[in-house]
């Protein structure tokens, strides 16, 4: 298996062109999505999404010197599995929370240990009705993948760039580290699971379902043979975290994803204000001088 590069690969950020301007921070190399600031002539980044990464995380102060004066402002999730340590994450940004706790997976230790019964038990009964393959070649998968993906749209009211494109979709499965699970039920993919693989992580990237795939609960199918797939050749599987903005220890998804996991590791939300006065002016004129999001002048904009 290819080990890759996971999201630090400059490939995944070329996949979100369509949402800014790829731009690498050449010290550390990781990558920000350089964006204009609407109804501004000034501009401002964020980290590729839905994780920054980067191979050299004492760069990361340096880069973003760099830009001071040039953009208003930079954000980003800091990798989970990322070389840092909050201080680093202090001295390099003005903002700095935990956002998420992301639910992880050993895989050094036996799957029936950290599995909980609920889940081991829905994953068989899913493999009586589906059959999880890895699939050959990731790139021949697209046209099924956005049919997919398109169900998990419409289901959650998907909208800008968590609904990625099919140009994006294309590029992103023919990255090195893409491993690509389906569930087939009477010879149709009826969902799948995209992981993008860097070092000794497998990160959960994203995973669709079929309304089949929904009735026949494919998702215990595919976490399972996940799991199965990764043994032997990863530490860890990075399932991510629970839905929305904010931690929801009662969300669907996060009971769904913790029942995959024994540990957790946290994501923080970083940002940094690079020229003090246009984030101002903006901010005031937009009138969310009051606002907790950052940057406030996009207050929402991922809700």
């Amino acid at each position: 298996m290819n080990a890759g590069t996971g999201y630090m690969h400059p490939g995944h950020a070329a996949s979100l062109a369509e949402f800014g301007t790829p731009r690498e921070l050449r010290r550390c190399g990781g990558w920000l999505l350089e964006r204009a600031i609407p109804g501004t002539a000034a501009r401002d980044a964020m980290g590729v999404y839905p994780l920054f990464a980067c191979r050299d995380w004492m760069g990361l102060r340096a880069d973003l010197d760099d830009l001071q004066g040039e953009l208003v402002s930079a954000a980003l999730v800091a990798d989970p599995f990322g070389r840092y340590d909050r201080a680093l994450l202090d001295e390099c940004f003005t903002t700095v929370i935990l956002f998420k706790e992301h639910f992880v997976a050993d895989l050094s230790k036996p799957p029936e240990i950290f599995v909980s019964k609920h889940h081991r038990q829905h994953a068989l009964k899913a493999l009586r009705n589906v059959e999880v393959q890895i699939c050959a070649d990731p790139s021949a998968l697209l046209e099924e993948w956005v049919s997919l993906y398109s169900t998990l749209i419409k289901r959650h009211g998907i909208t800008g760039i968590r609904a990625f494109s099919r140009t994006a979709f294309a590029k992103q499965l023919a990255l090195p580290g893409m491993v690509a699970l389906c569930a087939e039920r009477r010879g149709q993919t009826v969902a799948a699971n995209l992981f993008l693989v860097h070092g000794q992580t497998a990160y959960d990237h994203l995973t669709a379902v079929s309304p089949e795939g929904y009735e026949c609960r494919a998702s215990y199918a595919l976490k399972w043979g996940a799991i199965q797939c990764f043994r032997g050749k990863v530490r860890w599987i990075d399932w991510g975290g629970g839905a929305g903005a904010t931690m929801d220890e009662s969300d669907g998804l996060t009971v769904f994803k913790q029942g995959w996991a024994q540990t957790t590791r946290p994501a923080y939300f970083c940002g940094r204000i690079l020229d003090e006065i246009q984030y101002r002016q903006i901010t005031r004129a937009k009138d969310l001088e009051h606002s907790r999001w950052f940057p406030a002048y996009r207050d929402g904009e991922f809700v």
